[in-house]
């Protein structure tokens, strides 16, 4: 019984933090302003190549797996690819439902964007604090983040610019939305974590 207690909030985190997660990349690629790096590069990838965008979610984790399992000087941590299957089902599923059921517009979209990308930051403070199967790419941020001794905000804005790079190759949708992840995705997630850490402690004291 104890187990099943303390085992139900990380597993309410970790899907809540999924579908929030997931939410966010559909409403800033919805918006057309340009999106994070990372979800650029899937746009890009499955507008020239084919394939969905959820699709190109996990093959990309699935190669981070490797990358991460080198850097770190471990067996690859497989059960990444189910969150990254399960975010990758979700963002095809947002983004169906999104399209027939929002409206688009100039200010609209701009108020999909700030939207999407705080609930995203949000989500993805949520489903780490879970700590249970982190997508590849959010895996890297925590290894580069403990390599380098430095904070989120630097380790993810690293990354971003790493992806940045390979989204322009692969005409990715780089626009005002992309500038504003980068300069403000890794803040953004740092407050989320911030927030989400301190409340923690507080329900620690009360109970």
């Amino acid at each position: 019984m104890n187990r099943i207690i303390l085992r139900s909030p990380r597993i309410v985190d970790f899907w809540t933090g999924i579908i929030l997660l997931s939410l966010g990349i559909s409403l800033t690629i919805t918006a057309g302003l340009g999106v994070s790096p990372f979800d650029a590069l899937l746009v890009g990838l499955s507008v020239h190549v084919g394939l969905t965008v959820g699709s190109w979610e996990i093959l990309l984790d699935l190669i981070m797996i490797f990358l991460n399992a080198v850097l770190i000087r471990q067996k690859p941590e497989f059960k990444g690819l189910l969150t990254a299957f399960a975010t990758g089902l979700c963002i095809d599923t947002w983004l169906w439902v999104i399209g027939h059921w929002l409206q688009v517009g100039h200010f609209v979209n701009f108020i999909y964007f700030i939207v999407g990308m705080l609930v995203s930051g949000w989500g993805t403070a949520m489903y780490l604090r879970a700590r249970f199967a982190r997508i590849p790419v959010d895996h890297l941020m925590v290894i580069i983040q403990l390599l380098t001794k430095k904070s989120v905000m630097y380790s993810r804005t690293l990354i971003y610019i790493v992806f940045l790079i390979l989204a322009f190759l692969f005409q990715g949708p780089i626009g005002i939305g992309t500038v504003l992840t980068v300069c403000f995705g890794g803040a953004i997630l740092h407050f989320f974590m911030g927030r989400l850490n301190r409340n923690n402690v507080i329900t620690a004291q009360k109970s």
